[in-house]
């Protein structure tokens, strides 16, 4: 489509305004410079064979680089594999120098390569997307999501691996290249959106990973990036890194803000912050003026369906409120746009939906409107997305995670209100959602508007002319996750087995160079003994006195419930709860189907969320069988209290709420097992299908987290073989013939059944398609998609059989030890 989101990176010269360019050719003069001297230079494109850059145009119809990625691949840290820090506004081409550098040091240093994404959908469009590369420049994509990926990871004996993680497993997997002293394997890691420190436990999770990769390997450089970065200082001291940025933008950005009828353009040298702009041009009839006080159908119209629009609501309900209140108002003549594509998204709905369809994307989508949130399922997620890349879609109404999370820019950009949910936006937020107008290659200018009441006029006017805000470390907010579970895995992982080593290694993390913002009553180093005692208190560590020389010396060491809380990264508050429970089931585990081990892995942290509906967990209670229903007894939640609270009667004897809930949560989870239908469920439980399709995902990642600490616990070995079939059950729940076909990344449920009905029902037949075949057989399948399916499966196919080759050679490898005879 010619309205379609193109890569940020690859604009045809004649869409490009006001900037530099270096066209490949003129750089091949100096791009050999870009490669440090101890490394292996193997062609003209900064290093790389002439291949990358042919791939590169084939592949991303990328033709040039812009001068400040030149720049900045030509920089002497890097030459001298010094740690390096970039940023530059959403859509300046951070990512381009990212795999260019990646491809470096996978062929030109042969060395593994790690690439840390916020969240899984990001990791698996980034695996899609590189995994063309890695068929044909002979290097192996591994994907780190969810409930995938293997620790250790398989030493290769040729091929080099990309692995592509999550926070969550990025950490995991450092964790055991540690333990089996592999971390110099590792020559380089790439932390995209590098502000995410200082958001939460997953923030603490990233500054644990860098902190024990930069204590622990002198060979293995850090390149970080992100669009919103403030207190870089801090940053460049944790990770010992050089600092590149500038503010370009292929496509310029105009911001404005609206109060009442008024466009203010936002401007920092005025003294609000912004200065006139222009009236809006619009006649409203009288119902129009209350149905839609914001004018955001003025706003709308005067882009789609021509091109893209996304309008940034504060809550769920809202983008749905404003699709459907849009649709209600536009002319019938947007109907006509791209009509059969729209009927055919809808048939694609309906089929991901086993025959329902959301009420609201029916009335909006013929429109060309959707609305895209955690509500939706996987598969209606990505169906939307590529409406909308394609242009079939001309507007989303979307929450802020999609500012975040995968690439979907437009025109214009609407941001509903200054809120997310209830909290004022914060700057940070405000230019991720900006920062997504203005397509490179496409549109000559992108434009964002933020609607504002007059009430939040002052606050909007220190939002647009505020700094961003700064990154703090979050080791010690997030206690459990953070800070405990950091000292748990330097001794376990014995890179500090002291109380002056540990205190030595946290100052050497963010929180240890922002050691003047602790409070007062405690220094670092009290933190550090608190910390070790609370987790000798647990039975997690032990002291351990060793006599050397007639002097004794005091070193901790780790215990066995400690080594599979941290190799299960299982969060600190409830891992003696979790052995607990596993001890208990084995004194009577239910096998008679997977009702009992599925208790097991509901994960703890969604439990407190939950409110059960009383009438149906009695229902859902009734349809078990007596051996089923003895679970139930076993973990604390008696028949008699669930009937009492269905009839309303009053309840004497208290029973542990967590244990009802969590079983409440194992009831939806033992449905979707047996239905693999998230919308046939949803209903059953009256759930939002986003509520139950997380509920899924986080189960079948903690599903997995569980095995891992199963296998370090010998008392636990019946659970092992178990847990490894429900994990995969839960992470793909659908029938298991599909399974194979979604394991290829990008394939999700409808995209299975589609190709299992045409004949493609394993994964060599999918490696082994012919990509034109696909495009042929396969309904609403794009030729760039069928490609990348292709190379994903023929991926995944090298990986697996690589993997088999490598233990063959093991198997017959002559051991050097055999006893001779003498």
């Amino acid at each position: 489509s010619k309205h379609s989101p193109e890569h940020s990176c690859s604009p045809p010269l004649s869409h490009i305004k006001r900037r530099s360019v270096c066209t490949y050719f003129n750089l091949c003069r100096t791009e050999k410079k870009a490669i440090g001297s101890s490394s292996v230079d193997i062609g003209p494109f900064y290093g790389l064979p002439s291949k990358v850059k042919d791939l590169l145009r084939q592949l991303r119809g990328i033709e040039t680089l812009y001068e400040w990625q030149h720049n900045c691949l030509t920089l002497e840290c890097l030459q001298q594999r010094k740690n390096l820090i970039y940023s530059l506004p959403t859509s300046g081409g951070k990512t381009l120098v990212a795999e260019i550098l990646i491809l470096q040091e996978l062929l030109c240093m042969q060395k593994d390569v790690l690439m840390i994404l916020p969240y899984v959908a990001i990791v698996q469009e980034k695996v899609w997307g590189l995994s063309s590369f890695g068929i044909e420049l002979g290097f192996l994509v591994e994907e780190y999501a969810g409930s995938k990926g293997r620790f250790p990871p398989i030493k290769r004996r040729c091929k080099k691996s990309l692995y592509i993680a999550t926070i969550e497993k990025g950490h995991m997997l450092v964790n055991s290249l540690i333990e089996t002293d592999r971390i110099g394997d590792l020559g380089l890691v790439v932390v995209d959106e590098l502000h995410m420190l200082g958001e939460g436990s997953r923030g603490a999770t990233l500054e644990m990973t860098l902190a024990k990769i930069l204590y622990t390997s002198k060979s293995t450089h850090i390149v970080g990036m992100s669009a919103t970065l403030n207190n870089v200082g801090d940053l460049q001291k944790f990770l010992r890194a050089e600092y590149y940025t500038k503010n370009f933008r292929p496509v310029e950005l105009k911001e404005y803000i609206k109060i009442r009828d008024t466009i203010y353009e936002v401007d920092s040298k005025a003294e609000n912050g912004f200065t006139f702009s222009r009236l809006l041009n619009f006649k409203y009839s009288s119902n129009l003026k209350k149905a839609d006080p914001d004018h955001i159908i003025a706003l709308v119209t005067e882009v789609i369906p021509k091109y893209s629009c996304l309008i940034f609501c504060p809550t769920k309900k809202n983008c749905e409120n404003v699709a459907s209140m849009v649709c209600k108002y536009l002319n019938k003549e947007f109907r006509s746009h791209r009509e059969k594509e729209k009927e055919d998204l809808i048939k694609d709905l309906k089929n991901i939906g086993n025959g329902s369809i959301c009420p609201v994307l029916k009335q909006t989508i013929p429109f060309g409107v959707a609305y895209h949130h955690s509500g939706l399922t996987n598969d209606e997620r990505k169906s939307i997305e590529e409406a909308y890349s394609r242009g079939v879609l001309c507007l989303l109404a979307c929450t802020a995670t999609l500012a975040a999370g995968v690439n979907l820019p437009a025109r214009r950009v609407i941001l509903r209100a200054p809120y997310v949910a209830t909290d004022f936006l914060k700057k940070n937020q405000y230019k991720q959602m900006i920062g997504r107008a203005g397509r490179a290659g496409i549109d000559n200018a992108g434009e964002s508007i933020l609607i504002v009441q007059e009430k939040d006029k002052h606050l909007v006017q220190d939002l647009v002319t505020s700094p961003l805000e700064n990154c703090y470390s979050n080791l010690l907010p997030e206690f459990t996750k953070g800070m405990q579970n950091l000292l748990l895995s330097l001794v376990g992982l014995k890179i500090a087995v002291t109380q002056e080593e540990v205190y030595d290694f946290l100052c050497h993390t963010l929180l240890g160079v922002q050691q003047q913002l602790l409070s007062k009553e405690k220094s670092l180093s009290e933190l550090v003994k608190d910390g070790l005692e609370s987790l000798i208190e647990k039975g997690l560590l032990r002291v351990k006195t060793v006599e050397k020389d007639q002097n004794s010396k005091i070193t901790l060491v780790i215990t066995r419930l400690g080594k599979a809380a941290y190799k299960g990264s299982i969060d600190l508050s409830y891992c003696n709860l979790l052995y607990k429970e596993l001890k208990k089931g084995l004194e009577g585990l239910v096998l008679e189907s997977s009702f009992h081990l599925l208790y097991l892995a509901t994960p703890y942290d969604m439990v407190s969320n939950c409110s059960p509906d009383w009438m149906i967990y009695l229902r859902q209670f009734n349809q078990l069988s007596a051996a089923e229903q003895t679970v139930a007894d076993m973990v604390g939640v008696p028949e008699s209290f669930i009937a009492k609270k269905a009839s309303g009667q009053a309840i004497r004897k208290s029973v542990d709420s967590a244990s009802v809930n969590r079983l409440y949560l194992t009831f939806i989870l033992y449905n979707l097992l047996k239905e693999t239908n998230i919308w046939s469920v949803s209903e059953k439980f009256n759930l939002s299908r986003g509520y139950v399709q997380n509920l899924l995902n986080s189960a079948a990642s903690f599903a997995s987290c569980v095995l891992h600490f199963c296998e370090e616990l010998e008392e636990f070995w019946v659970y092992k073989a178990l847990l490894t079939e429900l994990t995969k059950h839960l992470t793909y729940c659908v029938k298991t013939e599909l399974i194979p076909l979604m394991e290829v990344a990008g394939v999700l449920e409808a995209r299975a059944n589609q190709l299992y009905n045409a004949g493609y029902k394993t994964l060599a037949h999918l490696a082994n398609a012919n990509p034109e075949t696909l495009v042929k057989t396969i309904e609403h399948l794009s030729r760039r998609q069928a490609k990348q399916i292709v190379s994903s499966a023929k991926m995944l196919l090298t990986e697996k059989a690589e993997a088999l080759q490598e233990e063959v050679e093991l198997l017959l490898k002559v051991p050097t030890d055999i006893p001779e005879t003498s």
